[in-house]
């Protein structure tokens, strides 16, 4: 019996540093046949000479225009065809045997639709990496977080996420997706641009029927983290995406009491980083929230998933306020989060 085809498929943007730092790793995967396939998303820092001079093993993909990490994607996954694709940050360094133990679990159950590796830091290797340690779960509020990260503070490796686990997203730092799924689904909203749009398909897959999974005996390690500005587009699109994401994916009677309290939740942080002396952070909160209103009150400005249903059917969720456990009972882990 054949092993399934997988296409690892690294996005680009003048990223030519971290190819040279990072493809090497990529490139010794031992998966049977596995393809690794470099989507350039109009880089004009010389990427593309680096791979077809370094790596000319990596097949190559050209687009024209930066339609940012969810059209990038979206445009680059209709061309490649594979039974499973893995969505890879162009600044992880993979482990031998990476691809391995993650297909073995998805093949193992059908339903299974995504599934990521356990992510550490590049730089701190003993640490849970932010962009999804073990396994991304939500609060009942819509606020992400992880087995091995809550908000800001990433927890020690102690092999304490080291089971297998169905989680409410897959972190698109090094996502493994079963491609028929994902283009059934519509692949990623390309109208988020970046940030958070792997968490919105997760959760479409979950409405669908389908498992998230978090696969730790897979390992890799992620340079990014959550210690960029918090001023400006990153703070825009992330308060956007979410909200725009709690919409589209919840019922009309939770969005109800839901999106108000979200909208005040956020103002507070706002109004806290305008009184610390970060305007732009206030700035980009109050610009995310007049263009989700804009977008809600635009016909067909939000595309909502067909079948909703409450968070609480979902893996992964967890019932209460990560807000109230991490800034006011000063529970800064994930086991603490979710032990009540």
């Amino acid at each position: 019996m054949s092993n399934p085809s997988v296409a690892v498929v690294i996005l680009n943007y003048n990223g030519k540093v971290h190819l040279d730092h990072f493809l090497p790793s990529v490139m010794a995967s031992t998966y049977p046949g596995v393809r690794v396939i470099v989507a350039d998303n109009a880089s004009t820092d010389g990427s593309l000479e680096l791979v077809r001079s370094k790596f000319p093993e990596a097949e190559i993909l050209t687009h024209p225009t930066n339609e940012g990490f969810a059209g990038g994607y979206n445009w680059a996954l209709k061309l490649v065809e594979a039974d499973y694709y893995v969505l890879l940050n162009s600044d992880v360094s993979v482990t031998p045997g990476w691809i391995e133990p993650v297909i073995s679990l998805m093949e193992s159950d059908k339903q299974v639709a995504a599934c990521q590796p356990k992510l550490l830091a590049f730089h701190n290797p003993h640490l849970f990496e932010y962009a999804g340690a073990a396994g991304g779960w939500i609060d009942s509020l819509g606020y992400p977080f992880s087995r091995g990260r809550v908000f800001d503070v990433c927890e020690p490796d102690l092999d304490q996420y080291n089971t297998v686990s169905p989680v409410f997203w897959a972190s698109g730092a090094a996502m493994f997706v079963r491609a028929n799924v994902y283009h059934a689904l519509g692949g990623l909203d390309a109208s988020f641009f970046a940030h958070q749009e792997e968490i919105d398909l997760c959760w479409r897959m979950q409405l669908a029927g389908y498992k998230i999974m978090s696969c730790p005996a897979s390992v890799v390690y992620h340079v990014g983290g959550g210690t960029l500005p918090r001023g400006g587009r990153k703070v825009y699109l992330n308060f956007r995406n979410n909200l725009l994401m709690m919409i589209k994916n919840l019922p009309w009677y939770e969005i109800a009491w839901k999106f108000p309290v979200r909208i005040g939740l956020d103002a507070v942080s706002a109004w806290k980083g305008l009184l610390t002396g970060d305007a732009d952070f206030f700035k980009a909160i109050v610009r995310a929230h007049f263009a989700v209103v804009k977008r809600w009150l635009k016909k067909g400005g939000i595309q909502y998933t067909a079948k909703v249903k409450p968070m609480r059917n979902l893996y992964g969720v967890y019932r209460g306020s990560t807000v109230w456990k991490y800034f006011v009972k000063k529970e800064t882990t994930f086991q603490k989060i979710i032990r009540d």
